[in-house]
């Protein structure tokens, strides 16, 4: 399926934010790009599934966070399916900021990334 202007726009701010992080991959999954952790996934690109009206990321959030977001702005926060049962939190993309992305790409990966790799990361600044 090829994507739109706009998909293929949001995607590419995605992942430049996701490559950031040591031994970052992308791969299909599920029929959209998700980003890995090593083995791992803590964002997962969502253009229409199921023929959602947004294009958004699905991202593992720390207990709790997922019912505040959701909570304080539905239009842009909502329970992904699948995943959401799991504490997982959507975001439409068009409807964030570029900081607030990245702060929830960050406590993603750091959510799922391994301890050897988070002191990596840390350690090289």
């Amino acid at each position: 399926m090829t994507k739109s202007g706009e998909a293929l726009r949001q995607l590419e701010r995605l992942r430049a934010l996701c490559a950031i992080y040591p031994e970052t991959s992308e791969r299909l999954s599920h029929g959209e790009p998700t980003f890995f952790a090593r083995n791992r996934v803590f964002v997962m690109f969502d253009d229409h599934h199921h023929g959602a009206d947004r294009i958004a990321a699905w991202l593992p959030a720390p207990d709790g966070m997922q019912e505040l977001l959701i909570g304080s702005n539905p239009d842009t926060y909502f329970r992904p399916p699948y995943v959401g049962v799991k504490g997982w939190v959507g975001v439409v993309l068009d409807r964030t900021t570029d900081q607030d992305l990245a702060a929830h790409v960050h406590q993603a990966w750091l959510h799922v990334a391994p301890r050897t790799l988070q002191k990596s990361f840390t350690a090289r600044g």
